[in-house]
């Protein structure tokens, strides 16, 4: 039996928006619902968005430029990577924060992307297609940017899907996601009534995580390994110390109505499939393209490529989400929070950052916001909340799908700050807690 665990929004939340369903292995199920439910209470803070009680935002810089994903290091110092390369054709840049202000020191590496992380002692950042490493000095700063190691080369960019995030274990090795370059790995892509290629050829290279070493050079695809496969895109991971395990979270698939409107209604579209947070372990599979997860049946049901009729349930050899959320909303973040700073209920939970919706219609738009899943024994356990909102700017601007500001990459300060970068001005965001 499965549970499904309901996710309150706090009282500013727009109207409308739907709960998340999270579930585990011992559960019983319920349907989704699209009722606002009010969650704890909320302060809006002087950066313009609404955070719990006790803690406080600002924004620690401005106008950065795409800024994707974000590391902090152990001693402070921020580094932010760009979607794209800014004017001066720099995808990193190297903040010092000082007095609640973060300055650019230092811009480097000449590509954009979005991963970016830190691990003993080096900075890793990716490219659409490869991943680099860069010393960091006593201060963790890059001290010599032009001193780069290339890690990883050849990784497959098809201009769909291409990002490539990144995280390491404590054993040495580096994971990344490979995006499949398509919908749902139709003979002609997105195309209505298409049906999916048979032994979807796109896993072959993508769709999926890969495992390399953090410190080989020059690596290939044959120098590594396919860890995980059956996962349309993932943007969002972290790595679980509580249970020593990858946890990421996929971007579901799209146009379910549009490609198979016998089928699905435009409401099942706007709703389903589910965002979908798994635990992986080296083998899994996690089934794209050949099922999807709805959070209304908590089922994997079979996709209509591949003979499905909204209804069909999907083989158990595919592994099921360990939480899943309402469709389209785009987790770009996970985050593993270790730190102390934060009341207890916090330590050793995920926080989601959502970039948000723009496929959600009839219904509104949706997201935009960052999430917080508590965990239990490394698991999801009890009700998620939305911990970060007003990113947007307005309910007028959710539900249009025309956010200010959209969150992206999150980092954990060696305060124990919550760090949020966002993509569409460039703004970083400081969350603290005052005990």
């Amino acid at each position: 039996m499965k549970k499904t665990l309901k996710l309150t929004l706090p009282a500013l939340a727009v109207a409308g928006a739907l709960f998340f369903n999270a579930c585990n292995s011992d559960s019983k199920k319920t349907a989704a619902t699209d009722t606002l439910t009010a969650g704890g209470d909320t302060t809006k803070t002087e950066a313009g968005i609404a955070v719990p009680e006790g803690f406080t935002a600002t924004i620690i810089a401005k106008d950065l430029g795409g800024a994707r994903h974000i590391a902090v290091s152990p001693k402070g110092v921020i580094y932010v990577k760009l979607g794209k390369p800014n004017k001066d054709g720099k995808g990193i840049l190297m903040l010092i924060e000082k007095d609640g202000k973060a300055e650019v020191k230092a811009a480097f590496g000449g590509y954009g992307g979005t991963g970016i992380t830190i691990k003993n002692g080096y900075l890793y950042a990716s490219s659409n297609t490869e991943i680099f490493r860069y010393k960091l000095n006593d201060a963790d700063e890059v001290a010599d940017t032009a001193k780069v190691e290339k890690i990883v080369t050849g990784l497959i960019d098809r201009h769909q899907h291409e990002s490539k995030s990144i995280v390491l274990d404590d054993a040495g090795n580096l994971y990344t996601n490979i995006g499949a370059y398509s919908n749902s790995c139709q003979i002609k892509d997105r195309e209505k009534g298409s049906l999916g290629k048979k032994d979807c050829p796109i896993l072959d290279s993508a769709g999926g995580i890969w495992q390399f070493k953090a410190d080989k050079p020059n690596q290939t695809y044959k120098d590594g390994q396919r860890y995980a496969t059956g996962l349309r895109n993932v943007v969002g991971l972290d790595w679980n110390k509580q249970d020593n395990q990858l946890f990421v979270m996929q971007h579901g698939r799209d146009g379910l109505h549009d490609l198979f409107p016998d089928l699905y209604t435009v409401q099942q579209q706007a709703e389903l499939p589910a965002e979908c947070m798994y635990a992986l372990k080296k083998g899994d599979n996690a089934g794209w393209p050949y099922i999807y997860y709805d959070q209304q049946q908590n089922k994997k049901i079979v996709a209509p490529e591949y003979g499905g009729d909204g209804k069909k349930e999907g083989d158990a050899k595919f592994i099921d989400p360990v939480a899943a959320y309402p469709g389209h909303l785009a987790p770009n973040a996970l985050l593993f929070y270790t730190a102390s700073l934060f009341p207890a209920e916090y330590k050793d939970g995920a926080f989601i950052a959502f970039h948000g919706s723009w496929n959600r219609a009839p219904e509104p738009q949706a997201g935009y916001y960052v999430v917080f899943q508590p965990f239990k024994d490394g698991k999801p356990n009890g009700e998620g909340k939305v911990f970060a909102d007003g990113f947007s700017g307005s309910a007028e601007n959710t539900a249009k799908g025309s956010a200010v500001h959209r969150p992206c990459g999150l980092a954990q300060g060696p305060d124990g700050s919550l760090y949020v970068s966002e993509d569409s001005k460039g703004y970083i965001y400081k969350i603290s807690y005052k005990k």
